[in-house]
This record gives structure tokens, C-alpha cells and sequence, in this order.
């Protein structure tokens, strides 16, 4: 196990001062974007190399592959990967940053690359996929219906989030192309931003599965080890709270963008979705 850990972190700080010294040299900082979905199949992999007969560990390899795969595929259909690795779109969000009063002076970007974009984040994602270690240590539990639980709920936010990206792949597509749409989407498109399909319910419904979907692999250390709050806890409540900090500026952009999207905001929560919404809330959104 601790031979196990340390790979790991060797992996990630290599991983992390390749994501660094790539971004600072092209100036394109979405190198750790790149492998955000690649970094916990790796994690995947070793561990489950090193712990083969564990049907827990085999489960959740499997649920991670079909994460990351699905993942790396909007990526790339977002123009993220290049024939050269280090080339690709760059997420706004860094284009944006770079042009931040605070960040321009001296060399304050470049300690936010190498402290927020490459460490952090590759700590982030080392810490969200720690529920792997935990269940190699209680190799001897055997699987429980709160695996099963973990699993089905993990796929089915895996689904929610495939369902979410496609309909916001479809809207770019159209709303980049100046394409008419056929009633799909008319409303979204007059205004500048998606707001039917899943976002009609919450504003960030692919933020939403994403963390639910670390949430759920979280209990699978919970199930393996019997401890219901232990240490793996730290990588999804950070991931909320990055989350959290991400929607808080990516919507301060919307709303000097869009007029109608004060509104919108106003009407459809975050990431909860009511419940119940009355008809006045509902006209009053649209």
C-alpha cells in the first residue's frame, strides 16, 4: 500500500511539472485540462494491477474508464486535443485570468500555473480518486449493497452529465454557426445562453453530476472499510468547492454578456433543482 501511494504521488508531481513548464512555454494553461480525465484512469490502472482478485477495485476501474472515456471524447469534440499534445482550444477561463489586473504584474500568472493550474488541481484529482487506495486496503470486505448503490448512482450521474454536455454541444453548435434551430433550443439561442433542456432545471447541471459523481466513488471506500466519514471525504468536498468557485466566475462572464441572464439566474437554482416550480416562476423565467 504505501509503495502503492508513493507511485502515485510521483506520477501526479511529474504529471503536474510536465502540465507546468508545457503551459509557461506555449502559454496555453489548459494542459492539466488535457489529462483532468485521463490522470484517475491511471490511478485506476496501477491499482488495479497491484490488486487484481479485488472485485470492489475492478468495479470501480470499470466505472472510471467509462468516466474518463466519455470525458475525453467532449473534450475533444470541444477542440481541447491536438495532433501535438501540447496544442488544443484553451478554456476561456485562463484567457480571462491572464488579463486580471492582479495576475499581470511580474510573474504572478505564472506562480498561479504552477501553484492552482498544475498542482492543485493534479492534487485535486489524486485526492478525488483516493477511495481506490481505501478499498486495496479492505481487500477482504467483500462487495455490499452500498457498492451497488455507489455504482448505480455513479453511472447514472455519469448519464446526466453525457445528457447535459450534448445538449450544450448542441447549442454551441448552432448558436457558433449561426445555424436556425428548429424549436430546439429557439428560446436559448435568442438569448445568448443555454437555458432549456437540463439547465431549465439548474444552471450548471453537468458541474452537478460531475461532483455527484465523485461523491458516489467516495462511498465505495465507505463500504470497503465500514468508516462512513474517513480521509477520502477531502477530495469531493474540495471538488465542490472548486466547483462552487468556477460557477461563481463563469456566471460573473455570463452576466456581462447576457442581459436576460440576471433573470435567469434569479429563477433556476445552481446546482439543487426544485422540486416544484410554480407557473408564475416558470413564465417569469422564460
Amino acid at each position: 500500500m504505501t509503495h502503492l501511494f508513493h507511485l502515485w504521488i510521483v506520477i501526479m508531481l511529474c504529471t503536474a511539472f510536465v502540465c507546468f513548464v508545457i503551459g509557461e512555454i506555449t502559454h496555453n494553461y489548459s494542459q492539466t485540462d488535457k489529462v483532468w480525465s485521463i490522470m484517475p484512469i491511471v490511478y485506476s490502472l496501477i491499482t488495479l494491477n497491484a490488486f487484481s482478485s479485488s472485485p470492489r477495485i475492478w468495479l470501480m476501474t470499470i466505472l472510471v474508464l467509462i468516466w474518463g472515456i466519455r470525458l475525453s471524447y467532449n473534450f475533444y469534440r470541444k477542440g481541447g486535443y491536438d495532433l501535438l499534445p501540447w496544442k488544443g482550444e484553451e478554456d476561456y477561463r485562463w484567457v480571462m485570468l491572464r488579463q486580471h489586473p492582479k495576475l499581470q504584474k511580474g510573474i504572478r500568472f505564472t506562480l498561479f500555473n504552477l501553484f492552482f493550474i498544475s498542482f492543485y488541481q493534479h492534487v485535486l484529482i489524486l485526492l478525488f480518486s483516493l477511495p481506490l487506495l481505501l478499498a486495496a486496503k479492505y481487500t477482504e470486505t467483500g462487495l455490499s449493497v452500498l457498492d451497488y448503490l455507489a455504482a448505480s448512482f455513479m453511472f447514472l450521474f455519469i448519464i446526466i452529465e453525457t445528457i447535459a454536455d450534448n445538449q450544450l454541444n448542441v447549442f454551441q453548435f448552432h448558436k457558433r454557426n449561426k445555424i436556425a434551430s428548429d424549436g430546439k433550443y429557439s428560446n436559448s439561442l435568442k438569448k445568448g445562453f443555454l437555458a432549456e433542456g437540463l439547465w431549465n432545471y439548474v444552471r450548471h447541471p453537468n458541474y452537478v453530476a460531475e461532483q455527484a459523481t465523485w461523491v458516489s466513488f467516495y462511498f465505495f471506500g465507505v463500504a470497503a472499510s465500514g468508516i462512513f466519514i474517513n480521509l477520502t471525504l477531502t477530495g469531493p468536498v474540495l471538488l465542490i468547492l472548486l466547483f462552487m468557485g468556477s460557477s461563481e466566475f463563469t456566471e460573473r462572464i455570463s452576466l456581462d454578456k447576457y442581459p436576460d441572464y440576471k433573470n435567469y439566474k434569479e429563477h433556476v437554482p445552481k446546482f439543487i433543482p426544485l422540486l416544484f416550480k410554480s407557473k408564475k416562476e416558470h413564465k417569469q423565467q422564460l
